[in-house]
């Protein structure tokens, strides 16, 4: 597979799932000020923060109007929901001999309503928006997972999702630990995951912050689990990485992601939240090394310079 097409692949799965979980994570930070108009400024700051978005220092903050542009509408930022939907999009367009017909539909009607989606949303709500990209990310998911062959593409595309599910939940449970009055409580927490069924399934019982985190973090049979995503992901990478000897995993992405997810593994919950935004840290910046080494081993970017005829 060439090196293009793989790289837009990985891409693919990673903007799409950006989009969905900035979607959930925006929803619950609506939530919160929508229960206490109080939190408003503290609960944006945290938006911002939790996108990794610069937060001005001095002024009054961004209010709810600016963040929803910044995040959700803004079609030239790749952080935005619109913005990682056109960049998905862009990435499949590159890469359609790759991808199903029905996954290149999907994507394409996706980019081309969002313009109508986003003037709605500003008219009645964003929530109705949320729900929107939440139901086109799932059924871009359904349908690459349905339609293409599980081959290396397909792997991509998993690897892709899966490391970004895992940077979002880690940068959405950092900022809730670093918040004090907009904290989301773990209930929503859960409810942003769509992990809250599930969990009250597993546990039968009261939410606890204890059984929370461990639902969150650990559980290996709810994907978008921290553990289940790594697994996943390091998978993936397994299966396309040909090369292990007696030697064990020579990949460096392999080493990254494994060494987080046995960080998880090995590691009981209360241990875990002694510590726990540390923890989280070291998971995000895992993934993002492990982004750069894949970089480095399946998407490499020669630069080309011109040579005039005296110098061929």
């Amino acid at each position: 597979m060439l090196s293009r097409i793989a790289e837009s692949l990985f891409w693919i799965g990673r903007y799409v799932e950006r989009a969905d979980d900035t979607a959930r994570i925006l929803e619950i930070y609506l939530h919160q000020i929508l229960e206490d108009a109080s939190v408003e400024a503290e609960a944006c700051r945290a938006m911002f923060e939790v996108m990794g978005r610069p937060v001005p220092e001095d002024g009054p903050g961004p209010g709810v109007a600016e963040v929803l542009q910044q995040l959700a509408y803004d079609p030239k930022a790749a952080s935005s929901i619109s913005g990682s939907l056109g960049a998905a999009r862009a990435n499949a367009r590159t890469a359609r001999d790759a991808v199903s017909s029905e996954l290149w539909e999907a994507l394409n009607l996706t980019y081309l309503r969002m313009d109508e989606q986003s003037r709605r949303a500003r008219r009645t709500g964003a929530h109705l928006y949320f729900q929107w990209v939440r139901e086109r990310a799932a059924l871009v998911a359904g349908i690459a997972d349905s339609t293409m062959s599980h081959d290396e593409g397909w792997l991509f595309l998993v690897l892709g999702r899966n490391i970004e599910r895992v940077d979002m939940m880690a940068r959405l449970m950092i900022t809730t630990q670093a918040m004090n009055r907009s904290v989301p409580s773990w209930p929503t927490l859960l409810r942003s995951c769509g992990a809250y069924e599930a969990y009250l399934r597993t546990y039968r019982g009261r939410v606890s912050e204890r059984t929370a985190a461990e639902f969150l973090l650990l559980d290996r049979l709810f994907p978008r689990s921290m553990f289940a995503a790594l697994a996943t992901a390091e998978t993936s990478l397994r299966q396309l990485d040909t090369s292990e000897s007696r030697l064990g995993a020579t990949d460096q992405s392999i080493r990254l992601l494994g060494r987080a997810r046995t960080g998880l593994e090995f590691r009981g919950v209360d241990e875990m939240l002694a510590d726990l935004s540390d923890q989280l840290e070291a998971i995000q910046q895992a993934c993002a090394e492990a982004t750069v080494a894949l970089g480095e081993r399946y998407f490499p970017h020669a630069v080309l310079n011109w040579v005039g005829e005296e110098g061929a």
